[in-house]
């Protein structure tokens, strides 16, 4: 399958969301809302769950499967008040020892002016500082888009799982077409330039793990793929448990610290 081919599987408005792996993984959901300063965003969503009896903190962008719910979640692009709730709840997940689980679907943040007049910029600079320095297991889930910055807000964790389909990039292949070719239809060949596929960000380093997904993309067998993912999942964390919050912080830092780095 070709990089521009994985780029619509992962549009797929049938596609499973995060309301989707959350009925499908977790038990006991419980949203919290706001980011206690400006407003409660719902491009960006967060609560307490379990899962396998265990309690977790649940962030993740968050979209819809039809136009109305979409344009509520504004397609799951953040404003700067997403960013900060979800760093005010996965304080509240260090504080109380609790791992933190993100899953990743946006095409980017909210690059509207309102959101550049509250600070989007200084938001995500603010998150990507803040989840490096967490004391507690960051898991992340790339489950469809994850569209530069606005994605790596919440991406920056222990263990970066990918699933099949999902792509991950600093742009998007028509926005980066447009900037080298100025032709949008060139789309395909910049999606095969940027490696957006998790099997290239696997050999390039940039992720962990590839999580599997059922013949035809996760949007045809939802209970499948939430399966595939929550086995992902309960290994990353059985992998980090009991690890001294120091170490995790230091070998979190290293870990992106690399990236980008080559040798011939």
């Amino acid at each position: 399958m070709t990089a521009i081919e994985k780029v619509k599987i992962a549009r797929d408005p049938k596609r499973p969301h995060l309301k989707d792996f959350i009925d499908g993984i977790f038990a006991g959901f419980e949203e919290l809302h706001g980011d206690r300063l400006a407003n409660d965003d719902r491009a960006l969503i967060g609560g307490f769950a379990t899962l396998e009896g265990r309690s977790v903190l649940v962030l993740g962008h968050n979209k819809g499967a039809t136009v109305e719910e979409n344009m509520a979640a504004n397609f799951g692009m953040a404003n700067p008040d997403g960013y900060r709730k979800a760093m005010r709840l996965a304080k509240l997940a260090e504080k109380f020892h609790l791992p933190v689980i993100t899953f990743v679907d946006t095409p980017g943040a909210y690059p509207g002016r309102e959101a550049e007049e509250r600070g989007q910029a200084e938001a995500i600079a603010k998150s990507l500082e803040f989840f490096a320095r967490l004391k507690t297991p960051v898991v992340v889930v790339i489950t469809g888009e994850g569209g530069s910055g606005g994605a790596l807000a919440i991406a920056v964790g222990d263990r970066v799982l990918m699933m099949e389909n999902a792509v991950y990039s600093v742009i998007s292949p028509e926005g980066c077409a447009g900037i080298l070719w100025r032709d949008g239809a060139k789309a395909p060949e910049a999606a095969e330039a940027l490696k957006i596929t998790a099997a290239d960000l696997k050999k390039l380093g940039a992720i962990d793990e590839i999580v599997k997904e059922p013949a035809g993309g996760a949007q045809k067998n939802r209970a499948l793929a939430c399966k595939n993912v929550k086995k992902a999942l309960l290994k990353a964390l059985a992998e980090l448990d009991g690890t001294d919050p120091d170490a995790l912080i230091e070998a979190r830092c290293e870990k992106f610290a690399k990236m980008g780095n080559f040798h011939k």
